[in-house]
């Protein structure tokens, strides 16, 4: 069993991983952001597709997207605000402007994402270029899961796109690589991927059947003359300690706020929250990015799953970071709060793994 041998672990942070049971977002958060209740088996969902140029500033940007689980646009469009999309594909390697016919003749690289939160507008800076300079670029942001990716896919009609989510690429690359919304089949993409599903009947995708992918597989399309600063690539501790104590000050507030006595632990989890013979043991998360998954430790997820334990997870998404201040300040944030928390294995993917040495 694979959960013997991983160390850490992403979890889907809006899925089934709550495990049937209650989830609430708080009124800070966005509401009506959910997928819309599908009324009987459809063989098609809504995806959005993004063309990503090959420059190496917008290559950074791919990278920084997967490893955040965010994504974004500079502009609006009309059909963003009542669009419910389900995947999303970032593709790059071939340039868009081009007539049709001769962009069908191509091969492209696919990076599949399920959309795990719906358009939404930005409250902080998140890209490191809008942290450059304290502001917002990219005020529409979507959250996204790494599924699979797919290397020189033919971009014709007897591609896993076919003709119109081929074409929506090419269109999203001569318009600032702003997404196109399509309904397409996805499981010739699903196929492709060797992803194990039935769309048509389930309609949905086990993270844990999905192979994923990290920033790390994007291959730069040139070396740069002298190492990058400030990419996001690479942690920044103290920035990584502000969102971690905003977060876990946001959790603390929320269960005094209800009469909860809160005890700050940090090990084996963040909050120890008793109110009469009540208790509640709390883990928190805080991201600057969307509330897509967050990562566990084999540790959490054993607790979470221990029926002698009652576990809520306490997720803080688009923390604003002014990193011009000497301590970094953390402020803002949405919501999400899983209640009765258990960790769901088809929402699970190991991050890590354990190795046993052979004999000496």
């Amino acid at each position: 069993m694979v959960m013997a041998l991983s160390r850490s672990f992403a979890i889907g942070a809006e899925a089934g991983g709550h495990g049937g049971r209650h989830l609430a977002r708080h009124e800070d958060s966005r509401k009506g952001d959910d997928p819309a209740p599908l009324h009987g088996p459809s063989r098609t969902a809504s995806f959005v597709m993004v063309h990503v140029g090959q420059s190496s500033g917008t290559q950074r940007n791919l990278r920084y997207g997967i490893e955040t689980r965010s994504w974004g646009f500079p502009v609006w469009r009309p059909e963003y605000r009542s669009a419910r999309p389900r995947f999303a594909v970032l593709a790059t390697g071939v340039g868009p402007r081009v007539q049709l016919d001769v962009w069908s003749t191509r091969k492209i690289t696919l990076y599949l994402f399920e959309v795990r939160e719906n358009f939404y507008e930005a409250e902080a800076p998140h890209w490191p270029d809008e942290e450059a300079g304290n502001t917002i670029k990219y005020p529409v942001r979507f959250g996204i899961e790494p599924l699979a990716v797919l290397h020189d896919v033919r971009l014709d009609e007897d591609g896993p796109l076919g003709t119109a989510a081929s074409d929506a690429i090419r269109v999203s690359g001569t318009q600032r690589g702003i997404g196109m919304v399509v309904d397409m089949d996805p499981q010739p993409l699903l196929d492709a991927a060797g992803i194990p599903a039935n769309w048509s009947e389930q309609q949905t995708v086990a993270l844990n059947h999905t192979p994923g992918f990290t920033a790390e597989q994007v291959k730069p399309p040139r070396q740069p003359k002298r190492p990058s600063r400030g990419a996001g690539f690479v942690s920044d501790p103290k920035k990584r300690k502000a969102i971690e104590l905003h977060a876990e000050d946001m959790a603390a507030a929320h269960y005094e706020g209800e009469g909860w006595t809160v005890e700050r632990l940090g090990k084996p989890y963040d909050l120890h929250c008793t109110r009469d013979r009540d208790e509640r043991r709390v883990e928190v998360k805080g991201t600057t990015g969307a509330a897509t998954s967050v990562d566990l430790t084999i540790n959490e997820v054993e607790h979470a799953r221990d029926p002698q334990n009652t576990v809520d997870l306490f997720v803080v998404s688009d923390i604003k970071v002014d990193l011009r201040t000497d301590n970094y300040t953390a402020s803002g944030g949405r919501v999400l709060h899983l209640h009765d928390w258990a960790p769901a294995e088809a929402d699970l993917r190991p991050r890590s793994f354990e190795y046993r040495l052979p004999l000496a």
